[in-house]
């Protein structure tokens, strides 16, 4: 049976956590919908303003008033429930992102892509909850440790993230390789103790939240046995009536088969998973050429990337699909039809 999900003072009547996707595929609609059937609905801030009039010449000052609004948007759809907020370490404007949530609202803040090393500060004297996301022991005991020595305090709940999930992941190629071979589960007791220590150290409770492949009621009840707290899922929720992406992307998903599913090596060094299409074929033979740099993530260089990242994800959330990077988690391949929010809350707890 699952429980409440507690974060310090606050509390989600289900332990799910619907995981941040960007460009624009998390975004108020899905985000508030999440919420208000009692999980945390997850807004990404990667280039949220996108489709904010001026973005081509102002992008900064789009992305952080499409922040502020997404969030307010999404807490009035939430009916009390947790609305937070995705935002990736390798942003150029991470503290900007990070700010602009505090002030906004955001119940929750999910950061990964990096560590997260400046967050406590940022959210200092805020009501607001922080979570790295770890993918393994390593990277738990550093943040913490770092947390613990540099601000005197630790997280308020952690998101362990697997080699199942979408978008840009926390290994390397060749991690990814090895662990088809070791299992995960290991890893995860192993991050779970670093938790429980830091736990014990500030005499609190350290929600864990497992991510990464979680598709179904069995994932997740698979996870609470290796001793989580609750689930994140981010793919399941694409192929959905609230989800804010483009009908035809929501389309790519329904039609995706496990084959369709590849590993890519993504413009800012590192792998990601995401569906073939045109578009990663193109892009195999031959660079494409960058005609504006939006400066979305700190460590790009225009001059050697092959392809703009931004561009690529504006393009498929829009609706061009084979012109477009489409990023998915690796159990795509499982999803048939549309649905809606409501179901997909019922099919992982029922």
């Amino acid at each position: 049976m699952m429980q409440e999900l507690k974060i310090g003072n606050k509390t989600a009547k289900l332990p799910i956590v619907q995981g941040g996707m960007g460009v624009g595929v998390s975004r108020c609609r899905l985000a508030g919908a999440v919420a208000a059937e009692g999980g945390i609905g997850v807004i990404s801030t990667a280039q949220i303003g996108y489709d904010e009039e001026g973005f081509e010449t102002d992008h900064k000052t789009c992305n952080r008033n499409a922040i502020e609004k997404h969030i307010k948007s999404a807490k009035k759809q939430a009916n009390g429930g947790l609305v937070g907020v995705n935002i990736m370490v390798a942003l150029k404007d991470y503290e900007e992102h990070v700010k602009t949530s505090v002030k906004a609202g955001a119940d929750v803040i999910i950061s990964g892509a990096g560590l997260p090393v400046s967050l406590p500060a940022l959210v200092e004297g805020a009501d607001t909850k922080i979570a790295p996301i770890v993918s393994t022991e390593k990277a738990a005991r550093v943040i913490l440790k770092m947390w613990e020595r540099k601000y005197r305090r630790t997280a308020d709940f952690l998101v362990i993230e697997g080699p199942d999930a979408g978008g840009h992941l926390g290994f390397s190629t060749d991690e990814l390789a090895r662990r088809q071979e070791l299992p995960y589960d290991l890893e995860i007791k192993k991050i779970i103790q670093v938790v429980h220590e830091y736990a014990g150290k500030f005499e609190q409770k350290i929600p864990v939240i497992l991510a990464g492949g979680v598709f179904s009621r069995e994932d997740a009840l698979h996870a609470l046995e290796l001793g989580a707290d609750g689930i994140q899922a981010a793919t399941r929720f694409v192929a959905t009536k609230e989800c804010d992406a483009a009908p035809a992307y929501k389309e790519a998903y329904i039609h995706a088969k496990e084959s369709d599913v590849t590993i890519i090596e993504s413009p800012v060094g590192m792998p990601g998973r995401a569906l073939k299409n045109e578009f990663l074929e193109q892009v195999k033979q031959k660079r494409v050429t960058i005609g504006k740099c939006y400066g979305c993530l700190e460590k790009c260089n225009p001059a050697k990337i092959p392809y703009c990242i931004t561009d690529a994800l504006i393009r498929a959330v829009k609706g061009d699909v084979k012109n477009g990077l489409i990023f998915c988690g690796a159990n795509v391949g499982k999803i048939t039809q549309m649905s809606t929010v409501h179901d997909v809350m019922k099919e992982l707890t029922v």
